[in-house]
């Protein structure tokens, strides 16, 4: 058990952008011994999901979760990859060598031993 209470307060605000499709907010209030409150989100699927919960020193946090209204997914389409390019073009031409048949840079070794006798 907490023995430490807290001061009491009340909190909310909420969030409504149509343009958006935003619709979310919370509402908190508390003694100081007891927390109880609700938030609630719109979904991405258009169902809207609220949070109704109490927090104590002694139970902890404990919530209800409920969802309202029909979850609706867009139709899916098969994904199609198209090109966004064609085969490269070169911009250069193709380079000339400049160089011919190389010459040998070292002489005829000379024999170090003369003709063998028999």
């Amino acid at each position: 058990m907490c023995s430490k209470e807290g001061r009491p307060f009340d909190y909310s605000y909420v969030v409504k952008d149509a343009y958006q499709n935003l619709d979310f907010g919370h509402k908190s209030t508390s003694d100081g011994k007891v927390v109880t409150g609700d938030y609630h989100v719109l979904l991405p699927d258009g169902r809207n999901q609220t949070v109704v919960y109490t927090a104590d020193g002694y139970n902890g946090y404990q919530a209800q979760v409920a969802y309202h209204g029909v979850a609706k997914y867009p139709e899916g389409k098969p994904y199609a990859l198209a090109p966004s390019y064609g085969s490269p073009i070169p911009t250069y031409k193709a380079p000339t060598p400049v160089y011919g048949t190389p010459a040998p840079t070292y002489e005829e070794p000379q024999a170090l031993y003369g003709a063998p006798e028999y």
